[in-house]
């Protein structure tokens, strides 16, 4: 580049206005077409297990506690997720949706990524369940 034109660029950019943002305290609308944390429904599942079948990096599985009463508990794994919306075009009765207003998922730690969803006592249940494995082997 010449001293000419850059001088030239150094003097339009004095008068002008910066062009950044000041993002956290200055927040803009998401689009509406954002793929955003996943949310789920339910009330609508049937447990048919195309959302675990279609992800193509496993981020999501169903857990059945009693396919009759309809109990289900989907865990959610949002540091896996690509965002890809895979399992919410190919959920049947729609009970799989992309959030566009919570996007902003940063964390210091993996604890947060790992979402829940489903009834409260479902939930207690399946978290219960992982927190202390239950062993039928002997100990060697």
């Amino acid at each position: 580049m010449k001293f000419g034109a850059m001088l030239g660029d150094i003097t339009r950019s004095l008068f002008r206005k910066p062009f950044t943002e000041k993002y956290p305290f200055e927040k803009h609308a998401a689009p509406d077409r954002l793929r955003g944390q996943l949310t789920y429904h339910p009330e609508k599942c049937t447990g048919c297990g195309l959302c675990n079948k279609d992800c193509p990096s496993d981020a999501i599985e169903l857990i059945t506690i009693d396919k009759k009463a309809k109990r289900f508990v989907l865990r959610y794994d949002m540091a896996r997720c690509t965002f890809c919306a895979q399992c919410v075009q190919n959920c049947r009765f729609e009970c799989l949706g992309m959030s566009h207003d919570q996007w902003e998922l940063a964390a210091l730690t993996r604890e947060p990524f790992t979402v829940y969803y489903g009834k409260d006592e479902d939930v207690q249940t399946i978290v219960e369940r992982f927190a202390h494995p239950k062993t039928d082997e002997p100990a060697q």
